[in-house]
């Protein structure tokens, strides 16, 4: 008879693998959660949308194919369609480049061996981490027209105060001002390339009779191109999807001033139920974001420097 022989334990088995195969299957297993997430969370729901944008979906019943039609009606027939795209292109190239400018010069008044830099570091960096619901519901506010603190320190010094969120004329450029309220996020991005020129660069020009002015536009300003580069296409993406000022603050009013696409979506999807139809209105946002961002990636080779080691 042939000796009866249990099968080896898991535990035996794991401890026979090599050391590379151990490390092999733990590393999956730590990564397995994120990978899940994103599946889960991420790309299944954005195959899922791709379908229901061909589709007429009112959420309550059966998806209906319905082809290209959700495209042509959102092109041809949506009433709000194009000036939500208006508002939110306005809102883009004004907001974007500010943003850019104001972190910067921000994060060049920072960039001083000073007593107590780190203090007025944090004070500007903190309003990036309150929550966007939060500083919209606090800039309501200081905007608020009537007993606002903005208008209350305009009247203080004599000085025209303004109708702010209240005003068509006036309510895109007060969600704009508003915008610049986390610029301490791209201030502390700057901060770290400034950091990371080398001071031997500065010293080599004013050796060779360069000024302040000089030193900043061919060393600075080339230096950091990268950075601007990276902070460009962050805020050209979060431009184009901004909704929370505009949600909460003004709903799109008034008179459409404010109406934002991602706004337009929202109410697509939530409050007129008509998934396909924001289905296909977030996947042309998505081809617009992409391919402006491709134009960006384009014409980075014409004034992005990367600087190379020498050796």
């Amino acid at each position: 008879m042939t000796p009866n022989r249990s099968r080896p334990s898991l535990h035996t088995r794991w401890e026979n693998l090599n050391k590379r195969h151990r490390d092999t299957i733990q590393g999956y297993l730590f990564i397995m959660p994120v990978i899940l997430g994103l599946i889960i969370f991420t790309i299944g729901p954005m195959i899922a949308s791709f379908y229901f944008s061909f589709t007429k979906f009112p959420i309550l019943q059966s998806p209906e194919w319905v082809g290209l039609d959700n495209y042509v009606k959102m092109l041809t027939q949506e009433r709000y369609f194009w000036q939500a795209v208006r508002v939110t292109v306005v809102y883009a190239v004004t907001a974007v480049p500010l943003g850019i400018l104001g972190s910067f010069l921000l994060a060049l008044l920072l960039d001083q061996r000073v007593k107590g830099i780190a203090f007025f570091r944090t004070c500007f960096y903190m309003p990036t981490i309150v929550p966007a619901l939060a500083s919209a519901v606090l800039w309501g506010w200081l905007l608020n027209p009537h007993y606002g603190l903005v208008n209350a320190v305009l009247s203080r010094f004599a000085l025209p105060t303004s109708p702010f969120l209240s005003d068509p004329k006036t309510a895109l450029a007060s969600l704009v001002l508003m915008s610049m309220w986390g610029i301490g996020g791209g201030m502390v991005i700057y901060l770290a390339g400034l950091q990371g020129i080398s001071q031997q660069l500065y010293e080599a020009g004013r050796i060779d009779g360069a000024n302040m002015l000089q030193l900043f536009r061919h060393i600075t300003i080339p230096l950091m191109t990268p950075t601007i580069f990276f902070n460009l296409v962050m805020g050209l993406i979060g431009a184009f999807q901004y909704f929370t000022g505009a949600f909460v603050l003004t709903g799109g009013g008034p008179l459409f001033s404010t109406y934002f696409y991602n706004l337009m979506l929202y109410e697509r999807a939530f409050k007129w139920v008509q998934m396909g139809m924001a289905s296909a209105m977030a996947w042309f946002l998505l081809v617009v974001v992409l391919l402006l961002t491709l134009l960006v990636f384009r014409s980075s080779g014409m004034w992005v420097y990367y600087e190379t080691e020498v050796k």
